[in-house]
């Protein structure tokens, strides 16, 4: 893609799983590549092996150092990094706000430092990593699936806001992706997401496909539009089934 040859390029929680499939194919397209993760010696493996940069540390902060190992200049921003935060409505508050923190703020204190340049340019691209649970749920983790919901309506709102402006915007929204977040996810994960878990690089070639048509919503896992339609046009029969779902979970002895 023309808009990728040379651009300048953060993913975020790219030491493993779809952040490191994502920075791979931008590397593999011709892009200059920072490689973020909260672990140091995982974003340095994967940042060595496609002749990228490593810039470990915590997403919500990692926006300048990242900006001045690429010479002063991001042109795509991959929020990536997220918590799975497995829980119900009793999950500690610490397990709320870790999820609050990394799911969305790290979006919008991202944002929050891109923008004015981005506006002042006319252009830039960002890419956030939802999950199909911010358009749907998930059972068994109220947290993720609260929080994803607030990444998806985040980058709905920045779309909606700056797209005359010349800010690209991407939510990607998969189900089950051979990660070691669908490990976490434990049995709902197995139940719910594992039957027809992709690959990280199946999502990867999914964000290029809708990039090269300017697509919001990517969808790695194309039945999601369905789900997603069937929700808002009837949103009791879908509790319903989402609540057979559960009972079905439960008697597994979670």
């Amino acid at each position: 893609m023309s808009t990728v040859q040379g651009a300048h390029v953060v993913v975020t929680g790219a030491g493993g799983g779809i952040g490191a499939a994502l920075a791979r194919r931008f590397a593999a397209e011709g892009a200059r590549v920072v490689v973020n993760d909260l672990d140091p010696v995982r974003a340095k493996a994967v940042a060595d092996e496609i002749g990228a940069v490593p810039v470990p540390g915590d997403a919500s902060a990692v926006v300048e150092e990242a900006r001045d190992a690429l010479d002063g200049t991001v042109d795509v921003y991959c929020a990536n990094a997220g918590l799975a935060s497995p829980g119900d409505a009793f999950a500690g508050e610490e397990v709320w706000a870790a999820a609050w923190d990394v799911n969305v703020m790290a979006h919008v204190r991202a944002a929050r430092t891109l923008l004015p340049g981005w506006l002042e340019r006319g252009a830039g691209r960002f890419v956030s990593t939802v999950s199909a649970a911010g358009l749907l749920t998930m059972v068994g983790a109220a947290p993720y699936s609260v929080t994803k919901h607030g990444a998806y309506a985040f980058a709905e709102w920045l779309s909606l806001t700056y797209r005359h402006r010349g800010i690209k915007v991407h939510a990607i929204c998969p189900q089950g992706v051979r990660t070691d977040m669908l490990t976490a996810a434990g049995s709902a994960g197995e139940l719910v997401l594992a039957p027809t878990a992709i690959e990280p690089e199946d999502v990867a070639d999914a964000l290029f496909a809708g990039m090269a048509q300017d697509r919001f919503l990517i969808l790695p896992h194309p039945e999601v539009a369905d789900f997603y339609q069937a929700r808002a046009a009837g949103p009791e029969r879908w509790l319903g089934g989402m609540n057979r779902i559960q009972r079905a979970w439960e008697a597994t002895g979670r």
